[in-house]
């Protein structure tokens, strides 16, 4: 059967034509302060490559630069099941992952349960019980097994806990502080493996702790696994971050562990801290208010200026603004008592403002009116249009600076880079505009075909924490027990 109507264009080009001299003048200075030009990529670069190394240093940096006791890439050989426990903010996912003799394959069974409001500001045995029970329920649902204690083997389980963490080995880790709204008391300075660890034991489940690990890392494992040119797992999503394999001779704290320089450990760098100090990047008046106003100042700068959780927030500072600068008239005489309120606006609102296909913005004008309750002229819509296209713009731009550090830092001439997260995944032209920006700071020759390419991610939080849990086993099994601390309980 034939479609009727017109087809959808991914977007469309503005038209200034008919935009009065205040608001052109008012887009002129946006595009001034928003504008990332590559003599500024390459500054900002070049100073990310020397905190990336501060971060490694006995003395350290803004950016933590985490050792994760991940020692090596997957070869693709690796066999056995696993489990994958994933405590995201919002929902826990226990998956079973199969590594068959295939190189490079797996299957996965998963179930996800609903991380209820009351525990995010429970007590620690309420949060460890829950999470044992979910845990319970997914293995009698998927194992028939009568008695769990029946089971001759334990199960190897890794265990993604993405909040901030110090660990001294793979299974083990100190919460540093709660993030994503949870506020659980008696856990913030524990060690967060040992209370899953009781909890397991309490139930008598036949489950042993092979990792703990972040997101990133298991991205970076994950996306390996299916592609060995992989050499670097990137979040860009409601926060961001990357992680890649340093040599133990580049890492001066952990000198005292005396490994071998040139054995392999994944770092997760947690590089949304990257110039809390504001040295170098282009920090505009609104991402000043941003930084001022949120729970934390003069912390997670680089973040604030690049994840999805502050984007939309940028759009309505401006337009604020701008309605209340006396030299402009923007949403004159109008209520804007709905884009006073802080943090009311998040990426997709930008994401559905630049894909509007229609010349006479139309869909963007049903979404300002439906959101907002603003009536928005022709000449305010394109305002909006220019202003989405560079908050997104600066976002994938800036984002793109952590990869081409750290291919500078290692002298990765080419290699891919795995990427997940909300930002990644859905906001429109992100991917070709961070991708042009990696074109101008490492100087690829024109007519190239690009030499870093940033791609999906396999699923990191999954797999990638299956395949660490699988990797320390191994490790376990050849004598290497870095950074391991129950070397009995994984044999």
């Amino acid at each position: 059967m034939p479609a009727f109507g017109p087809r959808r264009q991914p977007s469309r080009r503005g038209s200034m034509a008919d935009v009065p001299k205040d608001l052109l003048e008012q887009i002129k200075e946006l595009e001034r302060l928003f504008t990332v030009d590559a003599a500024k990529l390459k500054e900002v670069m070049n100073h990310f490559v020397k905190e990336l190394e501060k971060g490694l240093s006995k003395e350290g940096g803004s950016i933590p630069m985490n050792p994760t006791w991940v020692m090596d890439y997957p070869d693709g050989h690796e066999q056995g099941t696993f489990l994958a426990l994933d405590m995201g903010g919002t929902n826990l996912r226990v998956c079973e992952i199969i590594l068959p003799e295939e190189k490079g394959e797996f299957e996965i069974i998963q179930s996800k349960y609903k991380m209820p409001e009351e525990l995010k500001t429970g007590s620690s045995d309420e949060l460890w019980e829950y999470i044992a029970d979910c845990i319970q329920q997914f293995i009698e649902y998927h194992h028939e097994v009568e008695e769990l204690e029946d089971m001759k083997e334990h199960i190897p389980l890794g265990f993604t806990f993405s909040y901030p963490a110090t660990q001294e080995y793979i299974d083990h880790g100190i919460l540093q502080r709660w993030t994503k709204g949870f506020d659980i008391s008696g856990v913030e300075g524990k060690d967060v493996a040992e209370l899953f660890e009781n909890a397991l034991k309490r139930r008598k489940l036949p489950i042993k702790l092979g990792a703990l690990i972040n997101d990133t890392t298991g991205t970076l494992i994950a996306s390996h696994y299916t592609d060995d040119r992989m050499q670097i797992g990137c979040i860009f999503g409601t926060g961001c971050n990357a992680a890649y394999m340093e040599n133990c001779g580049s890492v001066p704290k952990i000198a005292h562990y005396n490994l071998p320089p040139d054995m392999p450990i994944a770092i997760n760098c947690e590089y949304g801290a990257f110039d809390n100090e504001h040295i170098v990047l282009p920090r505009t008046p609104y991402d000043v208010i941003i930084d001022n106003d949120s729970p934390r100042p003069g912390q997670q700068s680089f973040e604030k200026m690049i994840a999805g959780l502050y984007l939309g927030e940028l759009f309505r500072l401006v337009l604020v603004d701008l309605h209340d600068n006396k030299n402009c008239q923007v949403f004159e005489n109008q209520d804007i008592s709905k884009l006073r309120k802080a943090y009311t606006l998040d990426a997709s609102f930008l994401s559905m403002i630049e894909e509007d296909p229609f010349e006479n913005l139309s869909e963007t004008g049903d979404l300002m009116h439906r959101v907002l309750g603003v009536k928005a002229n022709k000449p305010e819509l394109e305002l909006c249009r220019r202003l989405a296209e560079l908050i997104g713009t600066r976002a994938a731009r800036l984002s793109a600076c952590g990869v081409a550090a750290i291919c500078k830092k290692k002298n990765i001439e080419t290699c891919h880079v795995g990427a997940d997260g909300s930002v990644f995944n859905k906001y429109p032209h992100f991917k070709a505009r961070g991708a042009l920006a990696l074109r101008e700071m490492l100087d690829w020759p024109k007519g190239t075909k690009d030499k870093v390419v940033i791609l999906p991610a396999e699923d990191g939080s999954g797999v990638g924490a299956a395949l660490i849990a699988a990797l320390t086993i191994k490790r376990v099994k050849q004598g290497n027990l870095a950074g391991i601390r129950n070397v009995e309980g994984m044999k």
